[in-house]
């Protein structure tokens, strides 16, 4: 199984990587720490170090179905002013990395943000001539009609109000975007899963043909970690309570089945399948 793609039946999912990085992920996941990850040993090698520290990524997955191109979450962007140093006014090749994977933008049928937090809608938009324009020009742009609403009411956050104003306000004025049902069907093959908690409209994605799933986690989780320890939440979680619960909920779902589980933020290999351990799971890559 390839790192960057995997095949589900009739559809391919590609992964373009934005960020990939060690240590950052712990200030939001903050009873992570490293004695308590060190307790993890199947963490080792691919989703912490030697010393605890955990590492995570930032990407964009790629649906290819025999009907349409879609792109779910589009990471932090470029140009950007943001609150997290970071991530502030970056400068990445993460178009240059999509176009190598084999995609044009104005090639992707729709784009899905599974929330709309700001490394989930950055790509949205790109910088041209001084002005935010659509990075997916051909795409329409798929959001939560309830998170949506959540957050275009929170527009003077300082933290989130420049997120709304510069990622997604510029396609929704350009009338790209369609405001769906946490159930929508994507395309044939492709469902939005409501799994809400972290935010209010927070969905993930269910891909299924030929008889083989693929689930892909949005923020329901952030790291592997959370499988061995669902009450481990995010500080950025809007519910905890409720993010907790869905993610018992999907861990129960897909725990001991064949349904190959594609983490949002997970580095690479990035998927596998959810086993038991003891009281809790862990992911079999």
């Amino acid at each position: 199984m390839a790192a960057n793609r995997w095949r589900i039946g009739d559809v391919t999912v590609s992964r373009v990587v934005e960020i990939e990085a060690v240590g950052g992920l712990g200030r939001f996941l903050p009873a992570a720490t490293r004695d308590a990850v060190l307790e993890i040993p199947w963490l080792q090698p691919h989703f912490a170090n030697e010393e605890g520290r955990l590492k995570a990524s930032i990407h964009a997955l790629i649906i290819e179905t025999p009907d349409a191109r879609i792109v779910v979450d589009t990471c932090i962007g470029n140009d950007k002013q943001r609150g997290v140093p970071a991530w502030h006014m970056m400068q990445t090749a993460f178009l240059d990395d999509f176009a190598a994977a084999g995609f044009a933008p104005d090639a992707i049928d729709a784009v899905l943000c599974t929330h709309l937090h700001v490394d989930h809608v950055g790509w949205n938009t790109r910088l041209v001539d001084g002005r935010w324009v659509p990075t997916f020009p051909n795409a329409r742009y798929l959001m939560g009609a309830d998170e949506f609403r959540f957050w275009e009411g929170r527009g003077d956050d300082p933290n989130f109000g420049p997120v709304f104003s510069d990622s997604v306000k510029p396609v929704f004025d350009a009338g790209l975007v369609d405001l769906v049902a946490t159930d929508h069907q994507v395309a044939p093959g492709v469902t939005l899963v409501p799994t809400p908690g972290h935010t209010p409209g927070h969905v993930s994605v269910l891909i299924a043909s030929k008889g083989e799933e693929a689930f892909i986690t949005g923020d329901i989780l952030h790291h592997p970690c959370q499988l061995a320890h669902p009450e481990w939440g995010a500080i950025v979680d809007e519910d905890p309570g409720r993010a907790e619960r869905t993610r018992r909920d999907i861990f129960e779902r897909f725990s001991e089945t064949p349904t190959l589980v594609i983490g949002t933020h997970f580095a690479a290999p990035t998927a596998g399948r959810l086993v038991r351990d003891g009281d809790a799971y862990r992911l079999d890559v």
